[in-house]
């Protein structure tokens, strides 16, 4: 049985690690969560322990490659905090940060409460919650020095890679935008390189978004009004350095960029 203590120490060992932005080889094995339940209560714990609110979500491992990376058998739910969101445009600190990518994705901001409920909610459900669409590019990392052999049950209690996540500028008239088909032209220091698709994202953003809402209602969360999700790199993460900027056009939805140092 894996007790409160054992949760609240992994909690305490992961928010330190978070807050003085190092990392570990694992977490003690007397506290290690081995399984994806166990992770969530770990998460849990977290949010309980530290200061800053609760900005919204986010999906990793939402590809089979993303999935064959860090050795998961599916999408992993992690949490992300107002102290990490930053505009459109910003400058993003790389220092110490061991994953140096930025993934270009699909944010959703609901508009409305959705609250656990018995049974799978549909995709439909789901959109009729939602508020907006914004651009963005999540900027991961882990707090462990081998991330792809952590395993999930770690990886979910460390926010699922969450680090630093740039919001670009909401979009309203999101309904009818080809999620599947329009490419999402992606820049590094203005030269286009390959092209993102909301397809590479669980075969569509929209469906992530309610793998998302499913995988909380079954921990018994809601989503809140005002919460974003974003759900999955739309094409393999781009690699980046001090100094690069990435840039990411989605066409009728806008577009999202930032500077590294």
């Amino acid at each position: 049985m894996y007790s409160a203590v054992q949760i609240d120490q992994a909690a305490a060992a992961l928010l330190d690690l978070w807050q003085q932005r190092t990392r570990c080889d694992g977490l003690p094995e007397a506290c290690r969560p081995s399984l994806r339940s166990e992770g969530y209560a770990v998460q849990q714990a977290i949010c309980e322990q530290q200061s800053h609110a609760l900005f919204g979500w986010k999906i990793a491992a939402t590809s089979v490659e993303g999935q064959r990376h860090i050795a998961v058998n599916g999408p992993l739910a992690g949490r992300l905090y107002t102290d990490r969101v930053l505009r459109d445009g910003a400058s993003v600190n790389l220092n110490n940060n061991l994953m140096r990518v930025a993934e270009i994705e699909f944010a959703f901001r609901f508009a409305r409460t959705l609250p656990p409920i018995a049974r799978p909610y549909e995709v439909s459900e789901v959109l009729d919650a939602v508020a907006c669409v914004h651009p963005s590019i999540e900027v991961p990392d882990s707090r462990y020095n081998d991330f792809v052999k952590a395993g999930e049950a770690q990886l979910i209690a460390d926010n699922a890679c969450a680090n630093m996540f740039v919001l670009g500028p909401r979009a309203d008239d999101w309904q009818d935008f080809d999620y599947l088909n329009q490419p999402i032209e992606v820049s590094l220091n203005g030269v286009l390189v390959e092209s993102g698709y909301g397809r590479n994202v669980l075969g569509d953003p929209r469906v992530a978004l309610t793998w998302l809402v499913n995988e909380l209602s079954a921990l018994g969360i809601s989503c809140e009004p005002g919460q974003v999700v974003t759900t999955g790199t739309c094409r393999i993460p781009v690699t980046v350095k001090p100094g690069d900027v990435v840039a990411a056009d989605f066409g009728a939805l806008g577009g999202v960029s930032c500077r590294f140092f």
